[in-house]
């Protein structure tokens, strides 16, 4: 059995080890082609010389209107302009003690292995987290037109709706506001187990299955709705939702009508004031809502989010304190990884180090809409929102 020792400690042979063990999610969101590769940031940030942040050009489509072509107009040539998108490399470091690790006592297995696809695990929930702190960061941009209105297209929010609950025509609803015609590129969503189990008992997602090296199959934790990738996470954005009233139709189940408040008021029937909805009239129906949570569902399509690995010098290590409780080895992990959504620019305008923490992350005054950087918002050219297949759906459940 191989032993916790920083004296045996071979890193490539433990980094093998890491590296093929299966990283469900991690490779699920790459098989939903969601993560797409990009040489071009590889290869600005792979030398490891300690750059950690840059602007990279990316190209405007070419548009204009075309000219009659009768042998008479002349042709007009235009140009693109060409787009600035920042781009930052996130660091990820951690240390465990021999004790930090938990394993089975099987005849058989190797502890060390056993270590090493819990570092995988580590590793696959750290990923999903930086890529959460994004979207977070996304849908929090307040300053410029363009972003606000990337902001306000691309949420669909239900919550106010007498069935704020997900449902059949929900994701599909959602994806066509944000896209239009593009909504094909969408192919993945992370949601709340509490938005995932609506859907489960409502007959709308199914389990995927994974079968292993011995050939047994089991489900995962991991779906499909609507044919698309569904990953479950309850770190997701939650928020109460205190009890209330909303208009609706006379025809939908539970409405009250609205009387006058000096009227007598009737089963089904409520007054004026009693609604505490400002502007509503006598003879129109509400809808009462109990106190609930909102959830926050992100939705991404193929090639929203460039993912490159930029590797680190030395990703794993040990070393032997023999102060520390009669001698301790610790294992180090580093990581250095870039995750970049297609269409938006990392501006660091709010950032402490070289890496930017989740926090920071989710700070959307570090976003904004890839343009062509004139110094007036009003002269710039920006991407086509309808081009960037990201969308969030705030729901009850």
């Amino acid at each position: 059995m191989a032993q916790f020792d920083s004296k045996s400690f071979n890193e490539k042979a433990f980094k093998y080890s890491v590296d093929r063990v299966p990283n469900m999610r991690m490779n699920e969101i790459k098989k939903s082609k969601a993560l797409a590769a990009n040489p071009e940031i590889k290869a600005v940030f792979a030398n490891q010389n300690g750059t950690a942040y840059a602007k990279i050009a990316m190209r405007g489509l070419i548009d204009g209107e075309a000219v009659n072509y009768d042998g008479k107009t002349d042709i007009e040539a235009s140009r693109t302009k060409t787009f600035e998108r920042g781009v930052v490399v996130v660091g990820r470091a951690k240390a465990w003690i021999e004790t930090d690790f938990s394993y089975e006592i099987t005849g058989g297995v190797d502890f060390m292995q056993n270590v090493a696809d819990q570092v995988a695990e580590y590793k696959d929930t750290l990923d999903q987290d930086t890529i959460l702190a994004i979207m977070k960061g996304i849908f929090a941009m307040t300053t410029g037109n363009k972003n606000k209105e990337f902001v306000t297209k691309h949420t669909y929010d239900i919550t106010e709706r007498v069935e704020g609950n997900c449902g059949v025509a929900t994701l599909n609803s959602a994806t066509n506001q944000a896209c239009g015609a593009n909504k094909k590129k969408f192919t993945m969503i992370f949601a709340h187990s509490d938005v995932a189990t609506n859907l489960e008992n409502k007959r709308l997602i199914e389990h995927l299955k994974y079968t292993d090296e011995n050939s047994v199959t089991r489900d995962l934790d991991l779906y499909t709705w609507n044919g698309k990738l569904l990953i479950v996470d309850d770190s997701m954005p939650v928020e109460l939702i205190k009890a209330h009233y909303i208009k609706c139709n006379p025809t939908d189940p539970g409405a009250l009508k609205v009387v006058a408040d000096d009227a007598t008021v009737n089963p089904g029937e409520i007054k004026i004031a009693d609604t505490k909805i400002t502007g509503i009239k006598a003879g129109e129906y509400v809808y009462y809502i109990a106190d609930c949570n909102k959830y926050t569902s992100y939705a991404l399509g193929t090639g929203s989010i460039d993912y490159e690995d930029v590797g680190v010098k030395h990703p794993y290590s040990m070393s032997r304190d023999e102060k520390t409780n009669g001698g301790e080895d610790t294992l180090y992990m580093r990581q250095r990884k870039v995750f970049a959504p297609f269409g938006l620019s990392y501006e660091k305008v709010n950032q402490a180090s070289l890496s930017p923490t989740n926090e920071e992350l989710s700070d959307g005054s570090n976003w904004s809409l890839v343009c062509s950087g004139e110094a007036k918002e009003a002269d710039r050219s920006y991407i086509n929102h309808k081009a960037i297949p990201l969308c969030r759906i705030i729901s009850r459940g």
